[in-house]
């Protein structure tokens, strides 16, 4: 199986998300965080952008020991100076560079011809190349760009030294099919052998997980994402989602990761905690609710055997959380399953009963508490009557 690289972007473009801001000692937490979960590259920031990225990335370089470190720059040389610097004490360090190559970007906001900017990209990535071995190169809104062009923009950056190049779809615009046609023909049609291909989604439309699991079919071996899916606007492709989809449909992909799972729910916690974004409750993976289960006929199935509704076992992503909740759905076998669990002989009560108060109780409350559900059970003891002859 070949190992797909997993590149998180949380501390840069995770942080872009509004209200997602991160202090420089809470950077350099998460950054830690990732680097025991065996991310393979952590984008620690943005380090021209302002004063606060260049430290957090420099003591991010320090502190980490298995990850590659990478600072984002434009293509220019103060941008790709100070991404040097920042990174330049990691064990492993990395320039990414980047700029516009749909007619969009390069007309309307860069100004510029095709001519320009594939001169640009050659000056740019040499430059960054003398600087750093490891040199990524990404084409920004790469799935609005002119297919021909983009090969020509690849096959500049892999001539000029470029060791990673990366295909954005920057705005969420692009479907699964047509990005697998995208990646393909780039594939055939340009130098991308030679190099590792990466891909960066965003959810725009809310295919950022599906489109990367698409391109990952066609061979590329370098995926982007944040730990929850935070980022720009609808935000980018979760980190969990694509590590669970290459695990639990590994017979599809026939590709692995580096990533310890067990540390999955425990960063996005973290993440959660430090940045103040709810995770909502069904999201994937680590949602509150992605392994509970309510209705009577789940919950008789899972405790018959868990497969009936579970394709993961939370327990390989950190989660220990119980997965039988009690509501107005509830069945019998789950309630009396929640009854021994609490430590009661379920023979001494009337189990219709407690049923029957389990689904009252729900017809004015939407949660039941340990003690209220004890309550519920004491109040339907079996009486048990002596006789004498």
């Amino acid at each position: 199986m070949k190992t797909i690289k997993i590149f998180d972007t949380t501390l840069r473009d995770g942080e872009q998300s509004p209200g997602c801001s991160m202090g420089i000692d809470e950077k350099v937490i998460i950054a830690k965080k990732l680097d025991e979960m065996k991310v393979d590259v952590i984008e620690a920031g943005f380090a021209a952008s302002n004063q606060r990225d260049f430290i957090s990335i420099k003591k991010i370089s320090e502190v980490v020991n298995y990850s590659v470190i990478a600072s984002l720059a434009r293509c220019n040389k103060n941008d790709i100076d100070m991404a040097y610097e920042a990174v330049k004490d990691a064990k492993k360090p990395r320039i990414h560079v980047f700029i516009g190559t749909s007619d969009s970007h390069i007309f309307d906001k860069l100004h510029k011809t095709k001519e320009e900017v594939i001169e640009i990209v050659k000056e740019m990535v040499s430059y960054a190349k003398e600087k750093c071995h490891d040199v990524e190169f990404s084409l920004e809104d790469a799935t609005r760009t002119d297919a021909n062009y983009a090969c020509k923009v690849i096959d500049a950056a892999i001539e000029s030294g470029a060791t990673t190049i990366n295909i954005l779809d920057t705005v969420g615009y692009t479907i699964p099919r047509e990005f697998s046609s995208f990646i393909n023909y780039l594939m055939e049609n340009s130098m991308l052998s030679k190099v590792d291909v990466s891909v960066h989604c965003h959810n725009d439309l809310g295919n950022a997980t599906a489109n990367t699991m698409s391109a990952i079919k066609q061979g590329v071996n370098q995926v982007e994402c944040t730990i929850n899916g935070i980022g720009e606007r609808a935000g980018n492709t979760a980190l969990e989602e694509v590590v669970a989809n290459i695990d639990t449909r590994s017979d599809y992909y026939d590709c692995k990761t580096n990533i310890d799972l067990s540390k999955i729910y425990e960063i996005s916690l973290l993440v959660s905690e430090v940045t103040g974004s709810v995770v909502q409750n069904n999201k994937p993976i680590v949602g509150k609710n992605a392994f509970k289960h309510e209705a009577g006929i789940h919950q008789a199935g899972v405790l018959n055997n868990k497969k009936t509704y579970e394709i993961m076992n939370p327990k390989k992503y950190g989660i220990y959380q119980d997965n039988m909740v009690i509501g107005i759905h509830s069945g019998k076998h789950a309630i009396v399953d929640k009854i021994k669990k609490l430590g009661f002989d379920k023979d001494k009560y009337n189990i219709d009963d407690i049923v029957s108060d389990v689904k009252c109780f729900f017809q004015n409350k939407k949660e039941i508490t340990d003690k209220e559900f004890i309550d519920i059970v004491n109040s339907n003891k079996k009486i048990f009557k002596k006789y004498e002859l």
